[in-house]
């Protein structure tokens, strides 16, 4: 019965973007950005477009309440690659609201925007 949102950051290759969210399992809604591959470097405007609108549905779901948990996929990558300020992510991280249960993943996250999640999962490489 939880509302629960998924947004991949860099994940591209479906064409979702904010208009193209998928409906799972009832509560369960999956996002990613409006570009035809994955991203894995800066490269042009439509990209950072594209990862910033998807930051802007997640930014507005944590200033809401409207969900229960918010997954963000290789939010630190995004800000890794400049495509979203860490200070704008940690911003809204303080401004979410209480019982909204914040889960970061991915390879790169900034030991600040670390901090602000209730859960992590962190993938590392090269042990």
């Amino acid at each position: 019965g939880s509302r629960v949102v998924i947004a991949q950051f860099l994940k591209g290759g479906v064409r979702q973007g904010p208009g193209g969210e998928v409906q799972l399992c009832g509560g369960l809604s999956w996002i990613r950005p409006d570009v035809p591959a994955c991203v894995s470097e800066p490269d042009q405007l439509e990209t950072a477009a594209a990862v910033g609108a998807i930051w802007e549905i997640c930014s507005g779901h944590l200033r809401s309440g409207e969900v229960d948990q918010l997954v963000l996929d290789e939010v630190g990558l995004a800000v890794e690659l400049g495509y979203i300020a860490e200070g704008e992510v940690l911003s809204s991280l303080q401004q979410r609201s209480p019982a909204l249960d914040v889960i970061i993943t991915g390879p790169s996250i900034p030991p600040s925007v670390m901090a602000m999640a209730d859960q992590v999962t962190q993938l590392r490489r090269g042990f």
